[in-house]
């Protein structure tokens, strides 16, 4: 089995576009606790859409799906689970609010990981939950004719608690020592997560949940208010190639987990820049500003489609109801234009036809 040693990366060389990244995310770090202690009641309803759409999308990644009204009523316990689905989305749900409630009680430890693992799949009624695997995963990809071919193969189950302890002890150790910035060493911890694949189902949501936690742990917070998930969901093609060109040679310690690194950076960073312009619509509700304003302003920003659903998430400092009549108004008023119709509808700005 290969090792693993984190403070390795403190040798490496980063380019410019990785450091400024960092930069930027450690500003945002700085305002975001200015943030969250000026507006501590605002920022919770940011704080109940993103477990929302953390738990919708992160699932969506792997084909585990409902309707989002469903999805809703789920997580305000309003219902109870129809298939397996719903119970694999209810435990993602369950496992996120623990690591909201709890994360700094939650140590980087393989005994803790496969409890988490455990809580993730125990609605289901999988055996295996909890469990490291007992037979050989790969991850495969599908060619454009339908076909699939085995892209990487994970360590061998015999070898998998071993890999997991190795990479949960370098990950302490460097961290304690303060030899890699956090920014570097979480992505690079999640990479070779992903190259072990430990669970016989789950590795996917499992390596989300633990990014939450780890970010979480090294107080950056951004996704408790702006879903992480949904914005890898959003990017797929681009994760699912950054960790392609993370894990070759991987086997051999000849890997770069540069571009999965670069990926994240990018994730996080996007996320921070949607939590402060959010900030932002509830500083106009400060300046006594009303729902119509702050609709205003979040469609005079908005490039391309956006649905009702997606006013009311980003205005979070104005009621559902009266966010609509202003959407209704700015559509009069042909600030917008709307399109579609049902559950199929969305706006447009206006000027985008002119």
């Amino acid at each position: 089995m290969r090792k693993f040693d984190y403070t390795k990366l403190s040798e490496k060389m980063w380019d410019t576009e990785i450091v400024s990244y960092i930069a930027k995310i450690h500003e945002c770090k700085g305002r975001q606790d200015l943030y969250i202690r000026q507006k501590p009641v605002e920022l919770e309803r940011l704080v109940e859409i993103a477990r929302v759409q953390s738990t919708e999308y992160s699932n969506k990644i792997e084909g585990i799906v409902t309707t989002s009204s469903r999805i809703k009523q789920l997580m305000e316990d309003k219902t109870t689970p129809r298939n397996r689905d719903e119970n694999e989305i209810m435990g993602y749900r369950d496992v996120l609010n623990t690591i909201h409630e709890s994360h700094d009680f939650i140590p980087v430890r393989p005994t803790y990981i496969l409890q988490l693992h455990r809580d993730l799949l125990k609605r289901a009624g999988l055996s295996y939950g909890g469990h490291f695997k007992n037979v050989q995963n790969y991850i495969n990809e599908t060619r454009p004719d339908g076909s699939q071919f085995t892209r990487f193969t994970p360590v061998a189950p015999y070898e998998t608690e071993a890999a997991i302890e190795a990479i949960c002890a370098s990950y302490e150790q460097t961290l304690s020592v303060e030899a890699v910035d956090p920014l570097i060493l979480i992505p690079a911890f999640i990479c070779d997560f992903l190259c072990i694949h430990p669970f016989n189902d789950g590795n996917g949501r499992m390596s989300r949940l633990l990014t939450l936690l780890l970010l979480y742990q090294n107080g950056y917070e951004v996704g408790k208010y702006i879903s992480i998930e949904k914005q890898i969901e959003s990017t797929k093609d681009a994760y699912y190639d950054a960790l392609q060109r993370a894990d070759y040679g991987w086997h051999d310690e000849q890997n770069d987990p540069t571009p999965f690194i670069r990926y994240m950076l990018k994730v996080i960073l996007a996320c921070y820049t949607e939590f402060e312009e959010r900030v932002g619509m509830m500083s106009t509700e400060g300046a006594k500003s009303t729902a119509y304003d702050m609709a205003k302003v979040y469609v005079s920003g908005k490039i391309g489609k956006f649905t009702s659903a997606d006013v009311i998430a980003a205005c979070p400092g104005a009621g559902r109801s009266a966010l609509l009549a202003a959407l209704k108004r700015l559509t009069e008023e042909n600030v917008v234009v709307r399109m579609g119709s049902g559950r199929s509808t969305y706006y447009v700005r206006s000027d985008a036809f002119k």
